[in-house]
Parts: C-alpha cells; structure tokens; sequence
C-alpha cells in the first residue's frame, strides 16, 4: 500500500512509558464506550424505508446511503464501502469514520447483525446476500468492506471461505481477531464469541489455503488492544493473501474506528491502486495513530 507507508510512523513506546499509555488508552476507552452509549440507540434502526426479502427474513437491519442524485461525482466511479459492527454493537459505532469517508465521495452501506447471531458462517451468508443487493442496487461489480472486531472476521471468512473475494475489492479490518483471541473465559458463554478464539473451527478453516482469493486485506492493530490477546493476532499471516497489516499506537480496541488519525488511514488505504498496479501492495507493515 504505497499510500500507507507514507504516514507517520511513532516510535514504539519504551518499557517504562507503557503504563502511563496504557492508562491514557484505557482512559480513552471509557469515554469512548461512554459516547458509544449515548449513540447506540440511534443505530438500532434502520435509515431505509423497506428492507430486501433476504433482509426482512433476517434478524438484521441495513442502512442505504442517500439517493444517487445527492451522491458525489466521486460515488458513482468508486465501489460503495461496507460498514460491518463489533459483537454487541451496531451501525453507531461508525460515525467518525462515516464522516471522513464521506467527505471525500464515498458512498456508505452499513449492515446491522443480531447480537442473537450465534455463527460466523451464518453471518457471512447474510453479508453475501447483502453485498449482491448492493451490487444490483447500485451496479457496481464490487464493494468495499470496513469491518470493526468481529465484523472483521465475519467479512474475511465470507471472502476467503464463501467465494466473496469476487465481489470485494479491498477488506479492511479494525482490531479483528484473524489468530483467535483469548478472551474473558465468561464471555465464551456466547457461541460466536467461542468461535473467536484460537484454535476454533472458524479460525481453523481461515488458516486454509486460499489460493487465488482477489481481494486485498488491510488489517489495523493496536499494541494496546486488550481485547486481541496477544495483540498481534489481528494482523492478517496467510501465505496466499495480499495483506497489509498497520500497527496503531497508544489506542484500544473500542477507540480504533471512531479515531481520526485512523479513519484518515482507513481512507488511504480504500484509494489506494489495486493489487498488481503497485508492487509495494502485495505485504509489509506500517504505523498509524
């Protein structure tokens, strides 16, 4: 991704520092989770006056972007991007990111999943049914996915596992657990969340070959990411996938798509060339935030 390798790189923070950045992240964490309260409600619902007979048939609400007409010249030329939430979340979670992709053209789709949702699987056929409709509505052959945590790991297995790498140009994914995690041990309680874990079946299918698979990947972790343990198991280590992963600092899970720096990087990353124009996107690393 030649346009991320341009953005500043910090310094990784040193041992006796990172108590005092851990504290000032988790303090961020708290007053995002507080404003992700406030703002919840407001994404329960959906923004379209009717939903598809897939969509109706599912426990899940979609939010369209305005008409064409209103659109910018630039919506009609580049793919919509999709907007997929967090366990537990919904479309709110994105409104800085909503307002700097927009500002620069892009047409938005969001996707609400049940928090009943209790398979990966089940929501990735859901996600498929809804990038087809998207693709029918709007006449572009392919979209764009930004997906936060669990939405993340929702969008890759439909692109790696459901054929979706022909509809998705560019995944990206914010603080995803792509190696499993080891969560809480009381939050397995939730199947979906089970299959978070390392060594899942969800997670074991994904470490599969995927040869051929179209779709680049660009994966945003966080050093301070107390829900990714290790952290580093949000970045995307697949021999057969065109990855990018960007390490972010001195933020937590909760902070990494309603933060500015990140959404600016986010923006980069879905305007940069397609794979095989530059031979810098196939892999690497970088830094942000």
């Amino acid at each position: 991704m030649t346009h991320l390798t341009r953005l500043p790189a910090l310094p990784r923070l040193p041992g006796p520092r990172l108590s005092s950045a851990l504290l000032g992240a988790t303090a961020l964490e708290l007053f995002v989770l507080a404003g992700r309260l406030i703002v919840y409600p407001f994404g329960l619902t959906s923004e379209r006056g009717g939903a598809t007979p897939a969509e109706a048939a599912s426990p899940a609400t979609t939010e369209p972007p305005a008409t064409t007409a209103a659109l910018p010249a630039t919506a009609a030329t580049t793919p919509p991007v999709v907007l997929l939430h967090g366990f537990i979340d919904n479309r709110s979670a994105f409104v800085v990111l909503r307002r700097a992709l927009t500002r620069h053209g892009r047409r938005l789709e969001s996707l609400n999943y049940s928090p009943l949702t209790r398979d990966v699987r089940t929501a990735a056929e859901l996600l498929g049914r809804h990038v087809e409709e998207i693709c029918a509505r709007t006449g572009h052959g392919r979209v764009d996915i930004v997906g936060h945590s669990l939405g993340g790991l929702i969008a890759r297995y439909y692109v790696q596992r459901l054929g979706g790498d022909r509809r998705v140009r560019t995944l990206v994914t914010l603080g995803t657990p792509h190696g499993g995690t080891a969560v809480a041990p009381g939050a397995g309680v939730h199947p979906i969340v089970r299959q978070m874990r390392g060594g899942s079946s969800v997670i074991e299918e994904l470490r599969g070959p995927a040869p051929g698979c179209r779709t680049r990947f660009v994966s945003f972790w966080s050093e301070l990411d107390q829900v990714m343990v290790p952290v580093e198991t949000a970045c995307v280590d697949h021999p057969d996938l065109d990855a990018v992963n960007v390490r972010v600092t001195g933020i937590g899970h909760l902070a990494l798509p309603v933060h500015p720096t990140v959404a600016a990087a986010v923006r980069e990353a879905l305007e940069a060339p397609e794979a095989g124009e530059d031979d810098a996107t196939a892999a690497g690393a970088t830094s942000a935030a």
